[in-house]
């Protein structure tokens, strides 16, 4: 039994014309969803990093060397706004970490890249990501991490409209 039996079992007293059985799985989604982005705040935090400044950074070392994009590609890849980026980048160029280069490939437009500072505080973040990621699904037996991902997978596509 969980805090969301509890919940569940309250819409049964009151509701029992309901199936709520979505609700209990949306609900515990929910709860651990809060509580890894929790733990990956305070991970980020501690070097100094937001989830969208460390979403920028590792989007751009993730895409090889130069380690460099388009702000256009940048929003694809994170899915934010213009305006949004825009504030995401100012922050990160005020901070050292990125810079902005004209573009040799197009010069009304400009390039984002990793700083070597930049590049040298994402490596070492996304090493201890990865190590926090471990860490909180390490509860999970590997069988059911599996079985957890191909069902979210499947979910996330029907979702999507990718099914």
């Amino acid at each position: 039994m969980d805090r969301v039996d509890d919940i569940l079992a309250q819409w049964r007293a009151e509701r029992p014309d309901l199936d709520t059985g979505p609700m209990g799985l949306l609900g515990r989604l929910k709860r651990v969803a809060d509580r890894l982005s929790e733990e990956v705040a305070q991970l980020l935090h501690a070097h100094g990093l937001t989830a969208a400044s460390f979403d920028v950074l590792a989007t751009l070392r993730r895409a090889g060397p130069p380690h460099a994009l388009s702000p256009s590609e940048l929003m694809d890849w994170t899915m934010v706004a213009s305006g949004t980026m825009t504030n995401r980048l100012d922050r990160l160029e005020a901070e050292g970490l990125i810079e902005r280069r004209p573009n040799p490939a197009d010069g009304r437009g400009s390039i984002v890249a990793l700083t070597p500072k930049g590049f040298a505080l994402i490596d070492r973040v996304v090493a201890e990501h990865v190590a926090n990621q471990h860490r909180l699904v390490a509860q999970l037996p590997p069988e059911v991490q599996a079985a957890l991902n191909d069902t979210l997978r499947t979910w996330l596509a029907a979702l999507d409209g990718r099914d």
